[in-house]
């Protein structure tokens, strides 16, 4: 076994019938392989393992394993994101284009992480700062994307952009989404952004149900910054969300500014990970769409 992962941290959603069973199964592994294994207090009953508060998890360990859908691994980057400990995902989500180890090849792929066969993926995050009128300010990053988006209305809301302080566009709309390279797979994917390989430093603005149909996506490098405005309207509210969690909301003299993050995120990949293959798989390229309603017809 490699010396390079002596601690590792495991992450899942306990409860959840996906993925207790492979959970156990992996916690059973890494400890007859001799690994210090380290578990959140809450985690279920099992011997040989270390059990800490979830947050203070990444505080003592060489690498995290997160089970679960890509909500889990971003869960996760968020842990291990100050601390630079690498993330390994094991997919047992819906489409799983972050955690991409397969529950089939879970415990082959650990085998060949902890000999030291594997593949280290350094990921851009965003770091987003809303700065209020007050003097006040909140910061959050975000390994996906930052939203801009309407609340509690059925009203656009007006905003304004700005991208190394050049004036880019005022916008009427749903709202808006700032995304990385991996995020550009997530809800930018879904409305009508471009797909971003992740070893690029760039990012992708994407208008959500913008008024104008002229109104489209825009991809630019990582070293700028991107300012954004709510603009008064009436009867409008709008908040920020972070990776799919609300942080505030956003007033018409507040200013939100996204940047690339100084901090990286590192995904580890087992022999054989192919970015465009996990396209292909998850996204059904090159399939005959026949095919796919014969097998959706089949299932029920």
């Amino acid at each position: 076994m490699s010396n390079e992962f002596k601690k590792i941290a495991v992450l899942g959603r306990h409860g959840d019938p996906r993925v207790d069973e492979p959970l156990r199964a992996l916690l059973e592994h890494l400890t007859e392989r001799g690994v210090d294994v380290l578990v959140a207090s809450e985690a279920p009953d099992f011997s040989d393992v270390t059990r800490l508060n979830e947050s203070e998890l990444v505080n003592h360990a060489d690498l995290v394993i997160a089970v679960g859908g890509d909500g889990t691994i971003l869960y996760a980057a968020r842990l291990a994101s100050d601390r630079s400990v690498p993330v390994l995902g094991i997919n047992r989500g819906r489409l799983g284009f972050l955690a991409d180890v397969r529950p089939d090849e879970m415990l082959a792929s650990v085998d060949h992480v902890l000999n030291g066969n594997y593949a280290r993926d350094s990921r851009l995050q965003l770091q987003a700062v809303l700065r209020r009128n007050d003097g006040s300010s909140e910061t959050a990053v975000a390994l996906n994307d930052v939203v801009l988006q309407r609340v509690e209305t059925g009203r656009m809301v007006d905003f304004e952009t700005r991208i190394a302080d050049s004036y880019v566009n005022t916008h009427a709309g749903d709202g808006l989404i700032i995304a990385t390279p991996t995020g550009s797979t997530a809800y930018a994917l879904s409305c009508g952004g471009p797909i971003i390989e992740p070893q690029l430093d760039a990012l992708v603005v994407v208008p959500v149900c913008p008024h104008t149909l002229t109104d489209r996506p825009v991809v630019i490098s990582a070293q700028k910054t991107i300012e954004v405005r709510l603009l008064e309207r009436d009867g409008t509210k709008a908040e920020i969300t972070v990776d799919g969690h609300p942080i505030s909301e956003i007033q018409p003299d507040d200013r939100l500014f996204i940047s690339a993050s100084p901090n990286r995120i590192t995904l580890i990949h087992p022999p054989g990970y192919d970015f465009y293959g996990i396209l292909r798989s998850k996204l059904f390229w090159g399939r005959d769409s026949r095919l796919r309603y014969e097998e959706d017809e089949n299932a029920r």
